[in-house]
């Protein structure tokens, strides 16, 4: 069985795991990190990225995480393709398996395995996903301004995204299945007093529809049904924010580390201890607060910073 030792095993890419790369591997902690199913994270379904600093005429997505990636193997990062699939943090060093079946022995760990976005499951979001279809108001509502979108989804992050691009577009619609909110009171209130908000009570999407040209698509309406009536109608407009909630991906953590009650990892204020000393979160995994890349990155710094400090 093949194996491999490091100070530092980073599980997980995108902006955190990266730039926990970065900053290990300048550290001289030598570290390995597997990639995951989807090398870069999130942020390679994103077409532009207009609000990471240091690109004033934005960075598509995949580029973007192709450069911290060049830059982590230029200090020596060890970036394996592949996925974690097993660890055991119940002594140190700690073991993980790989699913190629190499078992890593490693002092520190640091998980930056993010948060997936929940979607609709409709086929047609999947043709426009990128194209005028988007699960991020902070990232994508700068294009949209002046307007005319929908929000799918009844809960605080549905309200958030709703009242945040109120301040952008012409009109938001606002999508959902019931006939009232789950959104907390106060984020109920700011939704239904503002006046550009419109909401489409007892609706569900059954379809995104859209036209292309060329190698460009865009979104032209969406088509949704009455849950009680089955009547359906068409909705003019050019975009559509999924906001149904995220699921962080720690199904392999359960039983080795705290996780609060929707699945993310509990990390201590101020640090990114979890709790098993030697053990780090970055990134979406334990922030289901800002999901910025930029804020995942800041995280994947402080989490090679504590691991450093934690083996001296």
């Amino acid at each position: 069985m093949k194996e491999s030792k490091t100070k530092c095993l980073i599980i997980g890419s995108g902006p955190a795991g990266y730039t926990a790369g970065i900053y290990s591997s300048r550290a001289n902690m030598k570290p390995i990190l597997y990639e995951g199913i989807q090398p870069g994270g999130q942020l390679t379904i994103t077409t532009l990225v207009e609000n990471f600093p240091g690109y004033p005429e934005g960075k598509n997505g995949v580029e973007l995480m192709e450069d911290l990636r060049n830059q982590a193997l230029k200090f020596g990062l060890d970036a394996r393709r592949g996925e974690i699939i097993e660890v055991d943090f119940s002594k140190r060093p700690f073991i993980c398996k790989s699913d190629d079946g190499e078992t890593i022995i490693a002092d520190t760990v640091i998980i930056a395995t993010g948060a997936t976005a929940r979607w609709l499951g409709l086929p047609s979001e999947a043709t426009y996903n990128g194209f005028g279809v988007s699960t991020c108001a902070t990232c994508d509502g700068f294009f949209y301004r002046n307007k005319v979108v929908a929000v799918v989804g009844g809960g605080d992050t549905a309200a958030e995204e709703a009242i945040y691009l109120s301040k952008l577009c012409s009109k938001v619609y606002l999508v959902h299945r019931r006939d009232q909110l789950r959104a907390s009171k106060v984020m109920q209130d700011r939704v239904l007093n503002s006046p550009n908000i419109e909401m489409v009570w007892n609706h569900i999407p059954i379809e995104i529809l859209g036209e292309s040209k060329g190698f460009s698509k865009n979104v032209t309406a969406i088509k949704v049904e009455n849950i009680k009536t089955k009547e359906r109608k068409e909705i003019p407009l050019d975009g559509v924010f999924v906001a149904i909630g995220h699921h962080p991906n720690t199904e392999i953590f359960e039983g080795q580390l705290t996780l609060d009650e929707e699945k993310y990892i509990i990390t201590t204020p101020g640090c990114t201890k979890t709790s098993v000393e030697g053990v780090f979160a970055a990134g979406d995994v334990q922030d289901h607060h800002y999901k910025q890349a930029i804020t995942a990155a800041a995280c994947g710094c402080k989490a090679a910073i504590d691991a450093e400090r934690f083996l001296q």
